[in-house]
């Protein structure tokens, strides 16, 4: 199987790092925490006050060859909002992120399956029309956003992404 992800340590979630829009002037917060039972929690607080309106955070950059994988498969238990999946492909704190939107129910434990298909080229929330498409091959940061004018708390419990193999199977690293 390929567990990119499994958040069953601190360790685990102490490797997210939050980036709020606190970088634009906004006053956004969020985290990452380890909650125990192999899961781990982004939460925190969007604020639209000067300007702002999103909370993220992103895995330190290491090299993901995922070229033989059809996509991602989260199991996720959130609070009815939308959210997005990132994945980057240079180590950069800025520029092209590939987006993949997923909606969550409220209080129930969900596996949300993304094929890499759907993720969209984007730079600061706009679509980038003439960017490459994914190179799975060359997946460095994976990220999970929250904007679009949800104002408010949010929490979303993470206890696995995984790598899904073209077959349908899910796979390990």
């Amino acid at each position: 199987m390929m567990i990119l992800f499994d958040f069953d340590s601190e360790a685990a979630c102490n490797s997210w790092i939050p980036v709020n829009d606190v970088v634009m002037g906004g006053v956004s917060h969020s985290r990452f925490d380890y909650v125990g039972e192999s899961t781990g929690v982004f939460s925190g607080t969007v604020s639209l006050e000067n300007s702002g309106g999103f909370a993220s955070v992103r895995s330190t950059p290491s090299l993901y060859d995922l070229g033989k994988y059809a996509g991602l498969l989260l199991r996720v238990r959130g609070d009815g909002k939308k959210y997005k999946m990132n994945l980057k492909t240079e180590a950069t704190l800025d520029g092209v992120q590939y987006q993949a939107v997923f909606e969550t129910q409220q209080n129930v434990w969900t596996e949300i399956v993304i094929p890499f298909s759907k993720f969209v080229p984007m730079f600061r929330g706009v679509p980038i029309y003439d960017s490459p498409p994914l190179d799975t091959a060359s997946i460095c940061s994976f990220g999970l956003l929250i904007s679009d004018k949800q104002a408010g708390p949010f929490r979303l419990e993470i206890e696995l992404i995984v790598a899904k193999h073209r077959n349908g199977a899910v796979g390990k690293v």
